[in-house]
């Protein structure tokens, strides 16, 4: 127990975790307002993504910002809003809310062991970090520490048996159980009934769509005869090209007489594009594209194109029996793809192109002789879907 001189008033314990929590809940919406519009929105980009390590964006459009098929950013406004209803019932001090304590304390250790998880994530996996999620961080241990502090001021009893007593007098409290069962019918509609949004499944190509290859030898989706032409230069390990590559997809399927999409590789990879690439970035993309590149020549583009796209997405490392798999090509002839001197030929050929047009990220994009990089302006989109 603390010397009465140095107390504090019980209401300040309380308040300043109302307040905590309340801060998550509204960060937690907002990120996962962000999620959704980081895969939705074509031209999206969140006012936190401000450069390759401190991206907001970055870390959404992460594998690692899913678990079990809900955002993590979800997972959090769930944590939160189940946490709120117990808070709000230590309003007066009594020896039962001196014990409830405890459940925040250990709550708030939990919620700051993921967070530590979440930030070794961010160190070693994803390579960048969101200014909003290490407020979320500090926020979580700031819970812990002010409720850590409050238990060890007010509570009698020794932490598991204080445990017990909050549990069973939670447990007959009306209002906390109605709380607890709403969330979880909330919780439960949020798992089945939430799209998949962030799942690029791109549609088989069919007959409608015709497909083929340029005089230059690239190849396309779309119109045989088109009055509008787009050249992407992308990336496999690009997220940003997957999304836009996918959405321009189904804009193609919408007019598959007059749009044609053009596909040329710019890796960033610093092993095969090291004047724009210095250091390593996006290692293997380069690679991803050399299988492209042989698929085309197999006739089987748009199935490898599509399958490389897929798995960048995924946890899985770089992979060419999955690969063949996918596309029917063996496994050995992938292998042996990668040190073909006319399959390097053919991608040193888009790269200097690329660097001709003053590429220095991707995805670009090649309308009518103008260069867009990052994405297509709306207005720009507007005009070619007429």
């Amino acid at each position: 127990m603390y010397p009465k001189q140095y107390a504090l008033p019980y209401r300040f314990y309380v308040t300043t975790t109302i307040i905590a929590v309340f801060l998550g809940i509204v960060i937690s919406s907002y990120l996962s307002y962000l999620h959704y519009r980081t895969y939705t929105d074509i031209a999206y980009s969140s006012f936190c993504a401000l450069s390759k390590s401190i991206n907001c964006d970055t870390v959404a459009q992460s594998p690692w910002s899913i678990m079990a098929n809900i955002p993590i950013s979800v997972w959090g406004l769930f944590g939160y809003l189940f946490i709120l209803p117990i808070v709000i019932s230590l309003r007066k001090q009594d020896d039962t809310t001196c014990s409830t304590w405890s459940i925040l304390t250990l709550t708030g250790g939990v919620y700051s062991f993921f967070s530590l998880f979440l930030g070794y994530i961010s160190s070693f996996k994803i390579h960048a970090y969101c200014i909003l999620c290490l407020c979320i961080y500090s926020l979580n241990f700031f819970i812990f520490y002010i409720t850590f502090i409050a238990r060890k001021r007010l509570s009698k009893h020794p932490f598991i048996q204080d445990l017990f007593l909050s549990f069973r007098q939670l447990l007959k409290t009306k209002k906390i159980l109605a709380g607890a069962g709403i969330l979880a019918l909330l919780f439960i509609g949020t798992k089945l009934f939430l799209p998949h949004y962030w799942n690029f499944e791109f549609s088989p190509i069919t007959i409608d769509i015709p497909t083929g290859i340029t005089e230059s030898g690239h190849p396309w989706i779309g119109a045989k005869n088109p009055t509008v032409t787009i050249e992407e230069y992308a990336d496999y390990q690009c997220f940003q090209c997957a999304k836009t590559h996918f959405m321009l997809r189904r804009i193609i399927e919408r007019n598959p007489t007059t749009l044609r999409l053009v596909h040329r590789h710019y890796p960033m990879d610093h092993e095969f594009n090291p004047t724009v690439v210095q250091d390593p970035f996006h290692v293997g993309s380069g690679k991803m594209a050399l299988l492209a590149i042989y698929a085309m020549t197999q006739n089987k583009f748009w199935k490898m194109h599509d399958a490389l796209f897929q798995l960048a997405r995924s946890k899985e490392s770089f992979n060419t029996r999955y690969l063949s798999e996918k596309t029917g090509i063996p496994s050995p002839e992938l292998v042996a793809a990668l040190s073909h001197p006319e399959i390097h030929k053919h991608l040193n050929r888009d790269i200097r192109q690329g660097m001709k047009l003053r590429i220095t990220g991707t995805p670009t994009f090649v309308i009518k002789g103008n260069v867009f990089q990052g994405s297509i302006p709306l207005n720009i989109l507007q005009k070619i879907q007429q």
